[in-house]
C-alpha cells in the first residue's frame, strides 16, 4: 500500500515540465545553429571561389570598357563620350584602403580632436585647465572623509569605498559640481540592498526566452544570406557549383573576347 508520504515524494516537481521544455529549446537551437552555420560556410567558400576564378574576369571586362571608351573618346572630341570614358576609368581605379586614409586620424570613437582641428582649419589648443569651485572642493573633500576605504576592514564594503571613490575622483578632476552634488545624495542613500535571486522557474522562463530571442536572431542571419546574390547562385546548381562557374566563366570570356574586337577595331580606325 502507497503511502501518503510516497505519493508526495514521487509527484513531480513543478519546475520539471519547464525543464523539459528548456531542454528541448536548446536542443532544437542546436541544430538550427548548425544548419545555419553550415550554410554561412557554404556561402563564403562559394562567395571566395567565385571571386578567385570570377573576379580577374570582371576586372578584365571593366579595364577593356574604360579603354573602349577612351579610345572612341579619343575618336570623337565629343564632350559626352569624354564624360563616359572619365568615369568607366574612375570605376577601375583602385580605392584606397580605409585604415590606410585614416591611419593615425581617428580611433573607434570617431576623430581625434587634433585630426579635426586641422581638417577644418582650426587651432589645435591644449585641454583646458579646469578649476573646481569652492563648492565642488568642499563636496570632495566631504566624500573622501566620508567614503574612504581605510575607515572600513571588510573587503566587500572596502571595494564598494574604492570604486565609488574612483567616480568621485573623476568628477573632481573635471570640476563637475553637479555631479559631485549627485554622488553626495547616492552616499547618503546607502549601499543598494543586493537583488533578489530569481526563482528556479523565472530562470527557467528566463532562459526559454533567450533561446526563442538566439532563434530569432538566427533566421534573420538565415534570411539574409538566402536572399543574397551567392546564395542565389548556389540554388542555381546545389550538385555541381563549379560547374555553374566554369559554365559563367565560359560567358565571361566570350564577352571578353567580344570587346578585344571592338577595341582592336577603334584603334585600328584611329
Amino acid at each position: 500500500m502507497t503511502t501518503p508520504e510516497a505519493e508526495q515524494s514521487q509527484a513531480p516537481r513543478p519546475e520539471e515540465r519547464l525543464e523539459q521544455a528548456v531542454r528541448a529549446a536548446e536542443q532544437a537551437l542546436i541544430e538550427y545553429e548548425i544548419a545555419v552555420e553550415t550554410f554561412r560556410v557554404e556561402v563564403e567558400n562559394f562567395s571566395r571561389l567565385h571571386e578567385q576564378r570570377l573576379g580577374p574576369l570582371y576586372t578584365r571586362i571593366e579595364v577593356l570598357d574604360a579603354e573602349i571608351a577612351e579610345a572612341r573618346a579619343a575618336r570623337t572630341g565629343d564632350p559626352e563620350d569624354i564624360r563616359r570614358a572619365e568615369e568607366a576609368r574612375a570605376r577601375v581605379l583602385p580605392i584606397p584602403g580605409v585604415e590606410e586614409l585614416l591611419h593615425g586620424w581617428m580611433d573607434g570613437h570617431g576623430l581625434f580632436p587634433e585630426a579635426a582641428a586641422m581638417l577644418t582649419d582650426q587651432a589645435v589648443r591644449p585641454p583646458e585647465r579646469v578649476r573646481p569651485s569652492e563648492e565642488a572642493r568642499k563636496l570632495y573633500r566631504e566624500l573622501a572623509r566620508k567614503a574612504h576605504p581605510d575607515l572600513v576592514q571588510e573587503e566587500e564594503e572596502r571595494q564598494r569605498r574604492e570604486e565609488f571613490l574612483t567616480r568621485v575622483n573623476a568628477a573632481y578632476a573635471r570640476g563637475d559640481e553637479t555631479l559631485l552634488k549627485e554622488l553626495a545624495e547616492e552616499w547618503a542613500a546607502g549601499p543598494v540592498p543586493p537583488e533578489r535571486r530569481p526563482s528556479p522557474a523565472e530562470e527557467l522562463y528566463a532562459r526559454l526566452e533567450w533561446l526563442a530571442q538566439r532563434k530569432e536572431l538566427l533566421t534573420l542571419v538565415a534570411r539574409e544570406l538566402e536572399e543574397g546574390a551567392i546564395a542565389g547562385m548556389l540554388r542555381l546548381a546545389p550538385d555541381d557549383p563549379d560547374g555553374l562557374l566554369e559554365e559563367i566563366a565560359g560567358r565571361l570570356r566570350s564577352d571578353i573576347a567580344q570587346r578585344e574586337a571592338e577595341l582592336a577595331a577603334l584603334l585600328g580606325q584611329g
